[in-house]
């Protein structure tokens, strides 16, 4: 007897194989593309601010730091914001703060990256400053209570408080305001003003 080889085991024909899964069914569906990650609130702040204003921001925002660790305290971050130019009021920065207690505005501390979109919140923020706002800024100067303050007074106020205006902003502005005695009705010249 001759040792025949035994033939190879033939393979199993195609179509005997186990039936194949629709495609869609075999692979699993692709995720979603992810969203990126929003950028960083300093890093959108920062792109909207030039080179300079970001760098005065940042020396100021030192100026205040006076225990020396890149932060300051939440008691200091209305007059902070008044240094860099706005004018919050109490109630507004407590609020942009989270309404922390009075101790915690007296020990917790910000740093620059946390401070920034808050001041930015600020600086866009609608300005609150209505008729009966302005009108009650300027009786303050109305000495004797008729309704007028003097023209060279409300100059100086002009010049000197707040947004400090040019002596040619201030002239444009108080054009045809004085009477012949140099006084100023100051309820005609707020709605002068913000009629501009």
């Amino acid at each position: 007897m001759a040792d025949a080889a035994a033939p190879p085991p033939a393979e199993a024909p195609a179509a005997e194989a186990a039936p194949a899964a629709p495609a869609a069914a075999a692979e699993p569906a692709p995720a979603p593309a992810a969203e990126p990650a929003p950028a960083p609130a300093t890093e959108i702040v920062s792109s909207d601010l030039s080179a300079d204003q970001l760098e005065d921001y940042k020396e100021a925002f030192g100026l205040f730091d006076r225990v020396g660790d890149s932060k300051v305290a939440y008691n200091q971050v209305a007059d902070l914001m008044r240094a860099l130019g706005q004018n919050p009021t109490n109630k507004t920065v407590s609020s942009i703060l989270g309404n922390p207690s009075a101790d915690d505005m007296a020990n917790q501390r910000i740093d620059f990256g946390a401070f920034l979109p808050m001041l930015t919140t600020v600086a866009g923020g609608p300005d609150k400053g209505t008729y009966d706002d302005y009108v009650e800024g300027l009786r303050v100067f109305d000495k004797e209570g008729n309704g007028t303050v003097m023209g060279a007074e409300l100059r100086i106020v002009l010049s000197t408080l707040g947004e400090k205006m040019t002596e040619a902003e201030i002239e444009a502005l108080m054009t045809g305001q004085e009477d012949e005695n140099g006084s100023v009705n100051y309820e005609s010249f707020v709605k002068h003003i913000l009629s501009v």
